[in-house]
């Protein structure tokens, strides 16, 4: 079966692709969710776990936005100049995973200090909460369609000539 950009990624040079583009940020975002319930539950405002939830927060953001430097420019521009994406869900796939650089940087501002600054607690939790939310969305929606044939929609598109079909 075709696979997206996003899935080929993944499955090219393993196992380090799937650490380095899966593995370790899903890891770091996960620990974030978790730590992030846990916190909103307990309105806890300090202790290990809040440190643990900032820790991972912070390296997220950090990673996710080398990551997003790394993929726009040897990946994305390329496929986009060539014109060898494999159909609209292959866009979509890359499009949403890549989109998680924004929440990710975002609640990496916020735990630096740099965003929301001079907000109230209760506000900084609010807009922790949304940013990992917003996350785990844009995510998920990356895996699902990432996993889909990526011809399903744009049928046209599995009958390009198979060299513009390469590995990237």
């Amino acid at each position: 079966m075709p696979m997206t950009h996003y899935m080929e990624l993944l499955a090219q040079n393993q196992p380090w692709n799937l650490i380095l583009f899966m593995a370790i940020p899903v890891i770091l975002a996960e620990t974030v969710a978790i730590t992030e319930l846990f916190i909103l539950l307990l309105r806890s405002r300090g202790g290990w776990l809040r440190a643990l939830n900032r820790l991972a927060s912070i390296l997220a953001g950090v990673y996710f936005l080398g990551v997003f430097a790394y993929l726009l420019p040897n990946v994305v521009v390329p496929l986009t100049l060539t014109g060898q994406w494999r159909g609209m869900i292959d866009m979509i796939a890359v499009g949403f995973y890549l989109s998680g650089a924004i929440p990710l940087a975002g609640l990496a501002l916020l735990d630096l200090g740099v965003l929301a600054r001079s907000s109230p607690e209760e506000r900084k939790l609010f807009l922790h909460a949304l940013l990992v939310a917003a996350f785990l969305v844009l995510s998920h929606v990356a895996m699902i369609f990432g996993m889909m044939n990526p011809y399903l929609i744009d049928q046209d598109a599995a009958h390009m000539p198979t060299e513009h079909m390469i590995n990237h």
